[in-house]
């Protein structure tokens, strides 16, 4: 379908068991099940998100969102991020007071709205260029120096490849306690702005998950080794975030198989190798998993057709998100040209895994982008507005 005019009419979908609320962690209640997935904006100049993003934020969650879950947000080290207008969660001497006022003001403006919110803190990690972003000074994060193997499936420019492939030195362990405080800070001070939990970025090629990926961890020290070692740096995270914010706000973690660096990565190779990765974050303190897949109930190991986000429900028992292409028909990476729309009402195939009890939430993200109401239009079965590149442009 071409164009923006035509709607996505919506299948005869019972959608009402979406509607249900839903209890996570020891203080709060989703009014419902639908969740607006992180999705990065660089729409925060200098770090500081402006009435903007409030707007943004606020239309969603009147549009019967229950949850929203931010843009990855910097934590507060001067690595965190290289790319100009991503938001930060920075202590006074970086950005901070501007920053958290801002963020005072969106989480307002979501709660007015009658939604809840969780930021997302993220650490570029290896993919932040060298000498990038408002502290140019400050060296990248790798924990071994090593951005990722070479020749691998991903979207990235060969430009960009040429400028990652030379090796740096690992991570030391300062380096690992100072961002692992930084993370603590961050949470805290989301807590004091009001928000609602806490969300960690620990997928796709960032920092969290490189500790995770054999291909980028070969550290000899505790943080590397097996699948239980190489998580210890990510539990050590949540346990910091744990203590910083007490024991009743929630905290969600997204994690990942598939990388930037190689879309066909595997972290766990089987359900056990899974079972024993995310037993570690679980024992730290997650509440919510957000297992990140491109399609949400694309199979996730052979000889099986349960997703990724149904593995994860199994094996931990913890609420689970699906994500990955709810609402349209083409996966992040896909091509599209400008002009194009792509939707799909795969609401019927939510529906059904929701229905098995392979996850809880179902997270929407560019469809979202495109249609704000799309909540509303999934509980009335009226048609979804398409998706097109200038959606993604305007975020609306």
């Amino acid at each position: 379908m071409q164009g923006q005019a035509a709607g996505i009419a919506l299948m005869s979908v019972n959608t009402g068991p979406l509607f249900e609320p839903l209890q996570v962690g020891k203080q709060i209640t989703l009014k419902n099940r639908i969740v607006m997935a992180p999705m990065t904006r660089n729409r925060a100049p200098g770090g500081v998100p402006g009435p903007d993003v409030a707007a943004y934020y606020r239309r969603r969650a009147e549009n019967d969102v229950a949850l929203i879950v931010t843009e990855g947000v910097a934590v507060s080290h001067p690595s965190a991020v290289g790319d100009a207008g991503l938001a930060e969660f920075a202590v006074p001497e970086m950005s901070g007071d501007a920053a958290l006022a801002a963020w005072r003001h969106v989480v307002a403006e979501v709660h007015a709205a009658g939604g809840l919110i969780f930021p997302q803190l993220w650490h570029q990690g290896v993919m932040r260029r060298e000498n990038s972003g408002r502290h140019p000074q400050a060296p990248s994060m790798r924990p071994s120096g090593i951005w990722g193997p070479p020749g691998r499936r991903s979207s990235s420019a060969q430009a960009y490849l040429a400028d990652m492939a030379e090796p740096t030195r690992p991570m030391t362990d300062g380096e690992i306690a100072d961002i692992i405080a930084a993370f603590d800070d961050s949470a805290a001070a989301a807590r004091s702005a009001g928000f609602d939990g806490i969300a960690l970025h620990g997928a796709h090629g960032y920092l969290l998950d490189t500790f995770f990926w054999q291909e980028t961890n070969r550290r000899d020290d505790h943080f590397g080794g097996d699948i239980v070692s190489r998580s210890r740096f990510a539990a050590e995270v949540v346990r910091a975030i744990r203590a910083a914010v007490g024991p009743g706000l929630p905290i969600m973690f997204r994690f990942s198989q598939w990388k930037q660096q190689d879309f066909d990565a595997r972290v766990a190779a089987t359900p056990g190798e899974l079972a024993r990765w995310l037993g570690v974050l679980v024992d730290a303190g997650v509440d919510i998993l957000d297992p990140s897949t491109r399609v949400f109930d694309a199979p996730a190991f052979e000889g099986s057709d349960l997703s990724l986000a149904g593995w994860t429900r199994e094996l931990t028992g913890k609420p689970t998100m699906a994500v990955g292409s709810i609402g349209l028909e083409k996966d992040l990476y896909a091509q599209m040209t400008p002009g194009q729309a792509i939707a799909a009402s795969n609401l019927d195939r939510v529906m059904t895994r929701f229905g098995r009890g392979e996850f809880d939430l179902v997270g929407v993200g560019r469809a979202m982008i495109a249609d704000p109401a799309w909540a509303v239009r999934a509980r009335a079965g009226t048609p979804f507005k398409p998706y097109t590149l200038e959606d993604l442009a305007a975020l609306r």
